[in-house]
C-alpha cells in the first residue's frame, strides 16, 4: 500500500489527463548544477539595479556635473535640483514596477524583464547626452533618469517574480538573496566608478559612471533570451507544452520524465484550484482581486497584499537608506573622518560581504527567523548609535578656529565615541545585509497565489520605491542643520521603527522555508504566521484536487 501510494498515477485535473502522486518529497527533480546556474544568472539584474541607485550621488558631486547643469560659476546643486535628479528615479521605478506586473501578464515574466533593459538602456542613452551642444543639461539627466527608473521598475519587480516561479524550492530562498547580494555589488561598484573618475576635468566625469550601466542592461537582457520563460506563466495562459519544456530546461530532466510530469500536475492542479476562487475578469477587476478578502483571514488576498507592501515598507523603514547617504556627511562633521569614501566604501564592503550569509542562513532557519533577529539586531544597534550621540558622540562638539577668517571648524569633543559609533553602524548593516535586505525580497516572491502574482509583486515593490522616494525627501528636512537638525536623535527614530519591524515580523510574517509556492497557499490558508513553521505538507494539490484513478490505477 505504501509503495503504491508513492507511485505516480494518471488524474483528471481540470481538463487535462496528468501525473500526480501523494509524496511531497517527489513533486520537484533534484536539484543539478545547470539548473542552479540558469536560475541564479537572473539574479545579475540587482547589479544595475544597485548600481543606478549609488553612482548618482557621487555624480552630483563632481564640479563637471555642477556646471553643466547649473553653470560655470555654481559650487553645488541647488536643492531642489538635487532633489529632483536623485528622485525622479525612483519616480520612474514607481510607476514601471505597477506597469510591469500587466505587462508580464501579456507577454511573460521573461520578456517583460528583455523589454524593461531595452527601456534602460534609452534612458541612460538621453542621459549620454548631457553636456552635448543645444542639449538641456537638466532635462536631459531628468528625463534620462526618468526613462531609466521604468526599465529598472520593470527588472525589480519581475526578476523577483520570475526568480521566485523558476527556482527550486529548497533553494529558492537562498537565489533569490543573490538578487540582494548583486544589488549590494552594483552599489560597490558604483562607489569604485565614481571614486575613480572624480579627478577628471571634463565631461567623461560623469559620463564614464552613466555609460558603465549600459553592459549591465545588455547582459540581463542578452542572456535571458537563451532562458525559457517562467513555467507557471504558461500553465496560466493553458500553454502545458510549454510549461514542460521549461521545466525540462530548468530542472535537467527530460520534460517526459517523472519528475517534470509530476511537478507540472502540482502547478496546474493549483492553478485550477485558485480560478475557482479568483476567476478571469477584467483588467480592472484582475487589480481589484488583490484587495479582496477580509482584512481580519490571514488567506485574503488582502491580507497577502498587505503583507507584501508593508514588508517593504518595513525594509525601507530600518533606516538603510540614511546610513548609506547621509551618516557619512554627519561623521565628517565631527572631524573624525577624513576621507570620506573610505568610510563609505567599509559600509559598502561590510553590505557585499555579509550578504552571502543569507543564501545559507535562509535555507537553514527559515525566513521568519531571520528576519525575527535581524531586527532585533537592527534596533540594538540604533539605540546604541542614539545613545551615545546624544550623550558623548557626535552631538558633543566644539569649533576650532581657522585663520584667514574662515569658517571654524567642528570637532568631536571624544573621537572614540564617533568611531564607536561608526562600528555601530557597520554592525547594523550586517544585520540589515544578511536578513532584511534580502528576506524582503524573497517573502514577496512566495506568498501571492498565482492569479494575483504578477500584481502582488507589482505593488510590493512599488511600495519600496515609494517609501524609498518618500525617507529621501524628509530626511534632509529631519537632519539639516536649518531644519528639524535632529542630529544623532534621529537614529531614535530608526530604532524605534527597527522594533516596529520585529513586532510586525512576529505577529504577521509566515514562514515559508522548504515549501514549494503552491504549499505555500495552501499554509497560509490552514495556519497563522506564529505556527507557519510547525506546518508540514502530507499530500500533494494534484493528488488532492485531481481525480485520481483509483480503480485500475495506471501507474506511470
Amino acid at each position: 500500500m505504501a509503495d503504491n501510494k508513492a507511485q505516480p498515477v494518471t488524474a483528471q485535473i481540470g481538463e487535462h489527463n496528468l501525473t500526480v502522486t501523494e509524496d511531497v518529497e517527489r513533486i520537484e527533480a533534484p536539484v543539478t548544477w545547470k539548473a542552479y546556474l540558469i536560475c541564479a544568472f537572473a539574479s545579475f539584474g540587482g547589479i544595475f539595479f544597485g548600481y543606478d541607485s549609488g553612482y548618482i550621488n557621487g555624480v552630483n558631486g563632481s564640479s563637471m556635473f555642477i556646471h553643466a547643469v547649473e553653470g560655470e560659476t555654481a559650487k553645488a546643486l541647488s536643492e531642489s535640483h538635487s532633489s529632483l535628479i536623485v528622485s525622479i528615479l525612483s519616480c520612474g521605478t514607481f510607476f514601471g514596477a505597477l506597469i510591469g506586473g500587466d505587462v508580464a501578464e501579456a507577454i511573460g515574466r521573461k520578456w517583460t524583464v528583455i523589454l524593461g533593459c531595452l527601456i534602460y538602456l534609452i534612458g541612460v542613452i538621453i542621459q549620454m547626452v548631457l553636456g552635448t551642444a543645444g542639449a538641456d543639461p537638466l532635462g536631459t539627466i531628468v528625463a534620462g533618469r526618468l526613462i531609466a527608473g521604468v526599465g529598472v521598475g520593470f527588472e525589480s519587480a519581475i526578476v523577483i517574480l520570475y526568480m521566485s516561479e523558476i527556482c527550486p524550492r529548497k533553494v529558492r530562498g537562498a537565489l533569490v538573496a543573490g538578487y540582494q547580494f548583486c544589488i549590494t555589488i552594483g552599489i560597490m561598484l558604483a562607489s569604485i566608478v565614481v571614486n575613480a573618475t572624480k579627478n577628471r576635468s571634463d565631461t567623461s566625469v560623469f559620463r564614464i559612471p552613466i555609460s558603465i550601466q549600459i553592459p549591465w542592461a545588455l547582459i540581463l537582457g542578452g542572456g535571458l533570451m537563451f532562458l525559457p520563460d517562467s513555467p507557471r506563466y504558461f500553465v496560466k495562459k493553458g500553454r502545458l507544452a510549454d510549461a514542460a519544456s521549461a521545466l525540462s530546461r530548468l530542472r535537467g530532466q527530460p520534460s517526459d520524465s517523472e519528475y517534470i510530469q509530476v511537478e507540472l500536475a502540482e502547478i496546474v492542479a493549483n492553478e485550477e484550484y485558485e480560478r475557482s476562487i479568483i476567476p478571469d475578469t477584467t483588467w480592472f477587476g484582475s487589480w481589484a482581486h488583490c484587495f479582496s478578502g477580509s482584512l481580519w483571514t490571514g488567506k485574503s488576498n488582502l491580507r497577502r497584499t498587505i503583507l507584501g507592501t508593508s514588508m517593504q515598507m518595513m525594509q525601507q523603514w530600518t533606516g538603510v537608506n540614511f546610513i548609506f547617504y547621509y551618516s557619512t556627511p554627519f561623521l565628517q562633521s565631527t572631524g573624525a573622518i577624513d576621507d570620506p569614501f573610505i568610510i563609505s566604501l567599509i559600509f559598502t564592503l561590510v553590505n557585499v560581504l555579509s550578504t552571502p550569509l543569507s543564501f545559507w542562513t535562509v535555507e537553514r532557519f527559515g525566513r521568519r527567523t531571520i528576519l525575527l533577529y535581524g531586527a532585533l539586531g537592527m534596533l540594538i544597534c540604533q539605540f546604541l548609535v542614539a545613545i551615545i550621540g546624544v550623550t558623548v558622540g557626535f552631538n558633543k562638539t566644539h569649533n576650532i578656529p581657522v585663520p584667514d577668517g574662515a569658517d571654524p571648524v567642528s570637532i568631536a569633543d571624544n573621537l572614540s565615541a564617533v568611531n564607536a559609533q561608526v562600528s555601530f553602524i557597520a554592525i547594523f548593516i550586517f544585520f540589515f545585509a544578511s536578513t532584511w535586505g534580502p528576506g524582503a525580497w524573497i517573502v514577496i516572491g512566495e506568498i501571492f497565489p498565482l492569479p494575483i502574482r504578477s500584481r502582488g509583486v507589482a505593488l510590493s515593490t512599488a511600495s519600496n520605491w515609494l517609501w524609498n522616494t518618500i525617507i529621501a525627501v524628509i530626511t534632509p528636512y529631519m537632519v539639516g542643520e536649518n531644519k528639524g537638525n535632529m542630529k544623532s536623535s534621529v537614529f531614535f527614530l530608526w530604532g524605534s521603527l527597527c522594533t516596529a519591524a520585529f513586532v510586525y515580523t512576529w505577529f504577521l510574517v509566515p514562514e515559508t522555508k522548504g515549501l514549494s509556492l503552491e504549499q505555500v497557499d495552501k499554509m497560509m490558508e490552514e495556519t497563522t504566521p506564529r505556527t507557519s513553521a510547525k506546518w508540514v505538507p502530507t499530500t500533494t494539490f494534484a493528488s488532492t484536487v485531481g481525480n485520481v484513478e483509483k480503480a485500475g490505477v495506471e501507474h506511470v
